[in-house]
């Protein structure tokens, strides 16, 4: 695969894409190149001001939406108030966070991570028409999804096996939601991305100490939030395989150009991925 950019963004003009959290980061950069490329975006945010700051400058068609992965009354706001999508694309995320819980009572990464995307994709998937792009992490590959505790109520809790939980449950939903679509016939493709090692303020929510020493991370080793959101452009706007997962090319997938990515096994378990759906579904209300 050639370095691919910005430059080979194909034009999105009349189509409407939806970003989660894209008031910052990797999500207001990703909205800014494809606003370029000519598409309508949806800027889905829980902090609105900071969403309007960024749709303001944008140099086309946007608008901003009130939306809070972290509470499922909000996920389903957002998904009545929507009439038609082209490409969905699910960016929003905490990491590494004490144990707080959402409002609906998971712990916090694996509901806003995992539960508020699972929720939302799947109450807009009947007017959704092209793809899903679901942003996951290297960081799966630390994560094992517990199906008996998965919000961490019988575990003593630890933030970053927690967010590796999370992660892995956004590429297993990434895969199974491609088996589901093309089981049932349908146009509509799921994809995954992750971000390579990126500067952005992902990393300053830890409250702890730890803060520090991603923000020195960032500014010594990290790509920036604009080559960071290559593999997400990527995979929302140009021709790819249905349910690959995409990332950096260069060492370890932590900088670079867009490419395919290997992922863990687990991420590939179909029987967990099952069930871990059925779960979700369960979670979420949505059975």
């Amino acid at each position: 695969m050639s370095k691919w950019t910005t430059a080979q963004l194909p034009d999105q003009t009349g189509r409407t894409i939806i970003v989660t959290g894209a008031n910052s980061g990797l999500g207001a950069a990703t909205a800014r190149a494809l606003s370029e490329a000519g598409a309508r975006v949806v800027l889905a945010c829980r902090n609105v001001a900071k969403a309007e700051r960024v749709a303001a400058s944008l140099p086309g068609q946007s608008e901003v939406r009130a939306l809070d992965l972290a509470n499922l009354n909000s996920v389903r706001a957002f998904a009545d108030s929507i009439e038609r999508v082209d490409v969905l694309i699910n960016n929003a995320g905490v990491m590494a966070l004490p144990l707080h819980r959402t409002a609906d009572g998971f712990e916090m990464q694996f509901g806003t991570n995992h539960l508020g995307h699972f929720a939302l994709t799947n109450l807009l998937l009947d007017r959704i028409t092209d793809r899903v792009v679901t942003v996951a992490s290297g960081a799966h590959r630390i994560g094992k999804i517990n199906l008996d505790d998965p919000n961490w109520e019988r575990r003593r809790y630890d933030r970053w096996l927690a967010y590796g939980q999370s992660k892995l449950a956004n590429l297993s939903f990434a895969y199974e939601l491609q088996r589901r679509l093309a089981g049932e016939g349908s146009a509509v493709v799921s994809v995954a991305a992750h971000p390579g090692y990126a500067a952005t303020d992902l990393m300053s929510h830890t409250e702890s100490i730890q803060d520090r020493f991603m923000w020195l991370g960032n500014r010594m080793f990290a790509q920036s939030a604009e080559q960071g959101a290559l593999p997400s452009l990527f995979a929302a706007t140009a021709h790819i395989e249905p349910g690959a997962f995409y990332g950096p090319d260069g060492f370890l997938g932590l900088r670079g150009y867009p490419t395919r990515s290997a992922s863990s096994a687990a991420s590939k378990d179909r029987v967990l991925a099952g069930e871990l759906w059925e779960l979700s579904e369960k979670l979420c209300g949505l059975i």
